[in-house]
């Protein structure tokens, strides 16, 4: 990787830590986000005069295990062949070994991520979750009807982002949690028990588990709580969700409508719906192809 010249900077002549080894591609040193593997730090597309998110992984978190490393390298790359309105644009993936990391630049969303939006936004209409939850759909149908199966494994609000000004939501950190979820010990690095479908603890699963984080989702978009946030730890909420039971959140869900469908995703992997079963049910009857992603649903 080029190293970063001070000189470097965009129109506004703010200097780049890093640039890419193109030259296109230019880090700031503001973080946009942070996880326990990976720092999400804004950047500007010079060629295209946007801003960008920089997604930087420490590999040392994969125990320096070629394979891993190649397999994670190849899955992040397969995300620059996504092409759905739903799911977060890659533009670029390299690996820097001088640093001994993975960098991958993807679009940027006006508001930031679901969970943050949602709290900032505390009246939205019944309408508006099912326009957020038919996108979300849509983007899950993509994926799971993809050449080969694209799992997520790691859905939840905080990796939904959102352009509120048109009310379109976006599916992110794809890549990363393929990886994280074929490899043994990734879960107790970066998985999201509150999330996690009971057959994933297992390791026997299919994509019916983004259906179950799915219907996850939609209630803490309902109710503004993280499913599960009665248990204190990770054990109890594996108990607790490996004996089948469900979250207290649930029982706070005031539309009867929404609690069902909720419930439907959430079922035993057999009894859950597909994704494209799931947005041919009644529960968006109410929604016309109008209603996709034209209106904010916060005004």
């Amino acid at each position: 990787m080029p190293a970063a010249d001070p000189s470097m900077s965009d129109k506004d002549g703010e200097p780049f830590v890093e640039v890419d080894p193109t030259g296109r591609f230019g880090r700031y040193s503001d973080l946009l986000g942070s996880g326990a593997v990976k720092k999400v730090y804004r950047a500007f597309d010079q060629e295209e005069g946007i801003e960008v998110a920089w997604n930087q992984v420490r590999l040392r978190n994969f125990n320096e295990d070629p394979v891993l490393i190649n397999r994670l390298h190849s899955e992040v790359k397969l995300l620059r062949t996504l092409k759905n309105k739903y799911i977060i644009v890659c533009y670029s993936v390299w690996l820097d070994d001088e640093h001994n990391t993975l960098n991958f630049i993807t679009e940027v969303c006006t508001s930031g991520n679901l969970r943050t939006y949602r709290k900032k936004h505390r009246h939205v209409s019944i309408k508006a979750l099912k326009k957020w939850s038919k996108q979300l759909l849509e983007g899950l149908e993509y994926l799971h009807t993809h050449e080969p199966c694209i799992i997520h494994r790691d859905l939840n609000c905080s990796n939904i982002f959102i352009n509120g000004n048109v009310g379109q939501v976006k599916i992110g950190d794809l890549g990363l949690a393929a990886i994280v979820g074929r490899s043994h010990v990734a879960h107790s690095i970066i998985g999201t028990p509150e999330y996690m479908a009971p057959e994933l603890y297992e390791e026997d699963y299919t994509e019916m588990v983004d259906i179950y984080s799915f219907g996850l989702c939609l209630l803490e978009m309902a109710t503004m709580e993280i499913p599960y946030s009665e248990c204190d730890s990770v054990a109890k909420i594996y108990k607790k969700v490996t004996s089948g039971g469900k979250p207290q959140a649930l029982n706070r869900v005031k539309d009867p409508e929404v609690k069902t469908f909720i419930e439907k995703c959430i079922a035993k992997p057999r009894a859950r719906p597909s994704a494209s079963e799931l947005l041919k049910d009644p529960f968006f009857s109410e929604l016309t192809d109008d209603d996709d992603a034209e209106t904010d649903p916060t005004t």
